[in-house]
């Protein structure tokens, strides 16, 4: 899996890229939790979902915010990260001048900084979120929410309660031509430990319901 670095507004970004197939491969930007508490672009569950968008044909971009591993810069509070998450696209894109459309997904801090991006870049035609913390940040930002996607919560997550999520996701489904599919997983905690198939049965059916199914001829690539 090719090694990049690339620009952020701070200093260089190190991440893991690969090729899609074909001119018009669409992009899929995978975003890591808090990176002080040991998130980096290795997370099992950030992996997972590269490699279900890699498995698809999709140009994937996954990276370590600054500060995180070999990127340069600082912790910010999520608005550096931010910027960093920009910076990402914008590279994938300069890569990728004929592709065909955009996701982003992220796990826990990552699905915050996601779900802004998602505000802020209209080519984004769809999301994976997983232990979304709504309860730790102001999600007023989504008014309207542009896309639809998949939220994935823990049934038994003590970092971010399910009825903060459930609260959330009943506010976004009222908006005309937006659905919101959230899927908890029963004894799940917030880095749904012990729940890696649960957690990937549910983002791989939403991905086969929105794009095409992977073909049964080409490998799987496991989370580790």
């Amino acid at each position: 899996m090719p090694e990049v670095i690339f620009n952020g507004s701070d200093g260089r970004l190190e991440g893991r890229y690969v090729h899609g197939e074909g001119p018009t491969a669409p992009l899929a930007l995978v975003l890591h939790p808090h990176p002080q508490h040991g998130g980096t672009m290795n997370n099992r569950l950030v992996y997972a979902m590269f490699h279900m968008f890699v498995r698809r044909g999709f140009s994937v971009l996954r990276f370590n915010f600054r500060g995180v591993g070999r990127s340069q810069g600082v912790f910010d509070h999520g608005q550096g990260e931010l910027r960093d998450a920009a910076a990402a696209l914008d590279w994938m894109q300069q890569h990728n001048p004929n592709s065909t459309g955009c996701w982003v997904a992220g796990f826990s801090f990552g699905a915050w900084i996601a779900m802004q991006l998602l505000m802020r870049r209209p080519e984004i035609q769809g999301f994976m979120c997983a232990s979304l913390p709504a309860n730790m940040y102001d999600f007023g930002f989504l008014a309207p929410c542009p896309s639809s996607g998949l939220i994935v919560h823990g049934e038994r997550d003590m970092v971010t309660p399910t009825e903060a999520v459930t609260k959330l996701v009943t506010k976004l489904s009222q908006q005309r031509g937006i659905v919101i599919d959230f899927e908890t997983i029963e004894g799940a905690d917030h880095f749904l430990n012990g729940y890696m198939s649960e957690f990937e049965s549910i983002c791989e059916a939403y991905l086969n319901k929105r794009l095409k199914p992977v073909s049964e001829t080409r490998p799987l690539a496991f989370a580790r």
